[in-house]
């Protein structure tokens, strides 16, 4: 799958925008890169951990818990 379907599929499956996409992708792959396995079942030796992070976001495999707006008075 092309880098911009991923995105727009991660986007979709997240119901996020994508600067808190850009984030989460951030920290995922800082997991990944300190040791965390990946949650795909493929084999993760051919991808790099942002790629594997934003496939996991794609896939639904990763929670993407992030700002709540504050109410302005």
């Amino acid at each position: 799958m092309r880098l911009e379907e991923l995105t727009a599929k991660a986007l979709k499956s997240a119901n996020i925008d994508r600067y808190t996409l850009a984030l989460a992708v951030s920290k995922r792959t800082d997991e990944l890169l300190n040791g965390a396995s990946s949650k795909l079942n493929i084999d993760v030796k051919n991808f790099k951990a942002a790629d594997l992070a934003l496939m996991e976001i794609a896939e639904g495999l990763i929670s993407v818990k992030g700002f709540v707006q504050k109410k302005v008075k």
